[in-house]
């Protein structure tokens, strides 16, 4: 079984660009994809149900802003929008659905660039996140937690940690949040299967950043601890355009389904 992850940067722009086509010669079970800055009025059926797909989308109350998507093969057992906090919830940052043996959580993490209003905001929801995954894993689910997290974790992860220690997304206080997802249990799918440095999932527009791969990793798949096992391998897939991120992916062993 294997589930992509995406941030599209406008689902309705990367349509156009082949995203349709992408999802017929990959032919995944299921892809997460992030900020598709639409309403689902504003979109067609290409988009919603004729690829054979069942989708689920959260948008955001501004227009043209964040929200994320979960296209699935089979049908859920159960989908929720949001997390019931009204201050994320009204951004489109969520999705979670039930799969036989896994809960799926599609995020959109903040961006905490703009200012510190936007960078408390960020670490709010890092904060408020934890215990909730946390009390699902007690409770005896395996879960899955894919999207763009927008930190990169360690200096492996970013082309120039030196030159981004002060920006937004690779400040300590961020990465420290990851931390506190890494000893309350949560593993990195990719980094528990690659070691290797300059492997990056987004890159700036500017500066021919992606041409010279000067990007960062910021887009993951955590799982719980005891769910790595049943992990058979994760990628992230530099050649795919259309977007300033690039697809991420984990394989999850057939008999485990």
């Amino acid at each position: 079984m294997k589930i992509f992850s995406w941030n599209v940067n406008g689902v309705r722009a990367i349509e156009k660009k082949g995203f349709l086509d992408w999802i017929d010669d990959e032919n995944p079970d299921i892809v997460c994809i992030q900020e598709t800055k639409a309403k689902v009025e504003q979109l067609g059926s290409s988009l919603i149900k004729d690829h054979g797909y069942h989708t689920y989308w959260h948008s955001a109350e501004r227009p043209g802003y964040s929200g994320v998507a979960t296209f699935s093969r089979n049908e859920p057992y159960y989908v929720q929008k949001g997390l019931g906090i009204d201050k994320f919830d009204s951004e489109g940052r969520v999705l979670i659905t039930e799969h036989e043996n896994f809960l799926l959580y599609n995020i959109y993490f903040p961006n905490g660039q703009k200012d510190e209003i936007r960078l408390k905001y960020k670490l709010d929801f890092y904060d408020e996140l934890l215990p909730i995954i946390n009390e699902q894993v007690d409770s005896g689910s395996n879960v899955i937690v894919a999207g763009d997290w927008n930190t990169a974790h360690h200096p492996i992860d970013l082309a120039r940690p030196k030159d981004n220690i002060k920006t937004s997304g690779f400040m300590p206080i961020e990465r420290e949040k990851l931390d506190q997802y890494v000893d309350s249990g949560w593993t990195d799918t990719f980094r528990h299967f690659n070691k290797d440095p300059e492997r990056y999932s987004w890159w700036t527009y500017r500066f021919g950043a992606r041409e010279r791969n000067v990007g960062w990793r910021i887009d993951y798949f955590f799982v719980n601890e005891s769910f790595i096992s049943d992990i058979e391998n994760a990628e992230i897939h530099e050649s795919v355009m259309g977007s300033d991120h690039c697809p991420v992916s984990i394989t999850i062993k057939n008999d485990k389904l």
